[in-house]
C-alpha cells in the first residue's frame, strides 16, 4: 500500500497525540494530505475518547470549513469525520455551534458524489439527534 492508503489504529494514534497532529494537517496545502488527515480523524474518533479529544483539540471548526473544500475527497472525508464525532452529545453541540448543519445542507444540495452524499446524510442524521440540530433542520 502507498503511505496515504494506510489506516491508523485508534488507540495507538490517540496515545501518541495523533488527533492533534491530524488536526494540524487539515489545513495543509495539498488536498491529499487534507483528505487523509480528515479520514484519520474519522478513524481515531470511533472510540469515545477520540470523539472527546476531537472536540477538545479544535478540529470541528476546521472540518466544517473543509466541507467547502475544492476537492471532492476532502469534502467527503470531512463529512465522515464530523459524522463520527457527532455521535456524542458533546460532538453534536460543538458541530452545531460551528455551523455544521448549514454547511452540510449546502453540501448536500450542491455535491453530486454519492460518497459525499452518504457521509453528509450520516452526519446530518447524527446532528438531528440533538434538539438544536433538529431546530436548524
Amino acid at each position: 500500500k502507498q503511505w496515504y492508503q494506510r489506516r491508523v489504529r485508534a488507540e495507538q494514534a490517540l496515545a501518541a497525540g495523533g488527533m492533534e497532529v491530524f488536526t494540524s494537517l487539515l489545513t495543509h496545502g495539498t488536498w491529499e494530505i487534507r483528505g487523509k488527515a480528515a479520514r484519520d480523524i474519522m478513524d481515531i474518533s470511533f472510540p469515545i475518547d477520540g470523539k472527546s479529544r476531537a472536540v477538545k483539540c479544535g478540529c470541528i471548526p476546521v472540518l466544517v470549513k473543509l466541507l467547502a473544500d475544492v476537492n471532492f475527497n476532502v469534502r467527503s472525508q470531512a463529512a465522515g469525520a464530523l459524522m463520527s464525532i457527532a455521535i456524542t452529545t458533546e460532538g453534536k453541540k460543538a458541530s452545531i455551534k460551528e455551523g455544521a448543519v448549514e454547511a452540510l445542507i449546502t453540501l448536500l444540495k450542491m455535491d453530486e458524489g454519492s460518497e459525499v452524499k452518504l457521509n453528509v446524510i450520516k452526519a446530518i442524521t447524527m446532528l438531528a439527534g440533538h434538539p438544536e440540530g433538529r431546530e436548524k433542520l
